[in-house]
């Protein structure tokens, strides 16, 4: 057993009643190189081991609270899913222990129990008597379901005919409705077109407001750091850091891009910092003016290089030396919230060009366009750029994102043939990250905020 403290020392409100427990849990699975060897190992027992051994959770001690939403963030391969597995009882813990309390809906994979030749009609009747509804309830509820899911005729029709969007509509209408106690999700929350997933939202922004616990797995810092009460860090199967959402984010996102021979130092300072509270060897003074200008101009991680890199076909323009300049002129690529920045590039031009116009645009990680600009409106475009000249692009703007990696595109524009066109466009072209604030009142994924107003009103004589 681990000599780390259990989670719940690190909690104040240790009183309140628990709905996920588990206490040194482990789960190892047996690798084979080969198919025949397991057989070996079947005939020979206790003579020979012919596999190697995987530990996907080490030694995991974990609390969730009724009532609580609390998100799994961690590295691909790092045990997140494994453990969720644990918790709705589809796998067994090799040792540890593992208990839940209050009726639990598990949305695992997609369209998990579903029968392709049955209609969906037939597999929410099914899939409810799985997850423990009764069918006297379901049926109460099936106008909710069908409501919910959205798919029209389609509720009747077998479920091979059924896009992956109507598998998801399917499954989430069945245990989003089952109004369950505790609501276990993996990553499929990224499935399905926007509307629908926002309707899931919502629905689950209900769950919360009901008192139902929440557990889920996602790769998107900004759902972890809206939806969820709580984050916890997993790295290597270890439960390394759980805390405020913002503070796992933010050491999720050193640890996404840390280099290897970094990435142990890393652990060890999380580890400090879930134990105390505080990075280790550092103190938190206050800010002067001077200092809290010079953090405005963030900083630069050699590290956070996109690998979605795209670019479209070249006609008569090229794109270089694309970067993020702070004010001082600095090349950066860890802002700060509120910060001015300039995204800048040049283009090399090997024709002349007509109407020219140059772009950017800067995307979350699942790819929704958050905000752009062009360098000209449609009626003031460049008229002309001679052949071989060069042009250097400056599109200033202010960094009021939420915490999370972004990505910027960048791209020139012009006429060919009468119609406007890309002559140069790159996709992705650089990343950049927004580090979580201290004391922050901004929601969503853009910081719309003023200087709050209120005033005091006196009841009537």
């Amino acid at each position: 057993m681990s000599s780390r403290k259990p989670e719940s020392q690190g909690l104040t409100e240790t009183s309140r009643p628990i709905a996920i427990l588990a206490r040194g849990l482990t789960k190892s699975f047996a690798i084979y190189q080969r198919p025949g060897l397991r057989l070996k190992e079947i005939f020979w027992p206790g003579r020979r081991s012919f596999h190697q051994e995987f530990v996907a959770l080490r030694d995991l001690d974990l609390e969730v609270y009724k009532g609580e939403t609390v998100g799994i963030v961690g590295r691909n391969g790092s045990g997140k899913s494994t453990l969720l597995n644990l918790v709705c009882g589809t796998l067994e813990p090799t040792s540890g222990q593992i208990q839940t309390s209050g009726h639990l809906a598990p949305m695992l994979t997609l369209g998990a129990g579903f029968d392709p030749e049955f209609t969906g009609r037939e597999n929410v009747l099914m899939n409810a008597a799985i997850i423990g509804i009764p069918r006297r309830e379901i049926e109460q509820r099936l106008d909710s379901i069908i409501a919910f899911a959205g798919i029209g005729e389609f509720f009747d029709r077998p479920v091979k005919l059924y896009s992956s969007g109507m598998y998801a509509r399917l499954a989430f209408a069945i245990a989003i409705n089952a109004d369950p106690e505790i609501l276990v999700i993996d990553e499929i929350l990224s499935v399905g077109d926007e509307a629908f997933g926002r309707k899931c939202f919502a629905r689950l922004e209900d769950l919360k407001s009901q008192g139902s616990t929440i557990l889920f797995v996602s790769h998107s810092s900004q759902m972890v750091i809206e939806l969820c009460d709580r984050a916890v860090l997993i790295e290597e199967g270890e439960r390394l850091l759980s805390g405020t959402p913002r503070d796992v984010v933010a050491y999720y996102h050193k640890l996404l891009y840390a280099p290897e021979e970094q990435r142990t130092s890393l652990v060890e300072e999380i580890r400090f910092f879930d134990e105390t509270g505080s990075a280790p060897g550092k103190k938190e003074p206050a800010e002067t003016a001077d200092q809290d200008e010079s953090r405005m101009l963030g900083s630069f991680d050699p590290n956070l290089q996109p690998e979605s890199t795209s670019e479209y076909e070249r006609l008569g323009a090229q794109i270089q030396n694309i970067r993020i300049l702070n004010q001082r002129g600095d090349v950066v690529n860890v802002l700060e919230r509120g910060g001015e920045y300039t995204y800048e590039y040049e283009v090399l031009f090997t024709e002349a060009a007509y109407g020219v116009q140059f772009g950017m645009m800067i995307k979350a990680g699942t790819g929704l366009e958050i905000a752009g600009q062009v360098s000209h409106s449609a009626h003031d475009v460049i008229e002309n750029i001679p052949k071989s000249h060069r042009a250097r692009v400056g599109l200033p703007f202010k960094a009021n994102l939420a915490p999370g990696t972004y990505f910027v595109n960048a791209g020139v524009m012009g006429q060919r043939e009468g119609e406007i066109t890309y002559l140069h466009r790159i996709l992705d072209a650089v990343a950049f990250r927004i580090d979580p604030v201290g004391q922050d009142r901004a929601t969503g994924r853009t910081d719309l905020t003023l200087p709050g107003q209120w005033s005091e009103i006196h009841p009537e004589d």
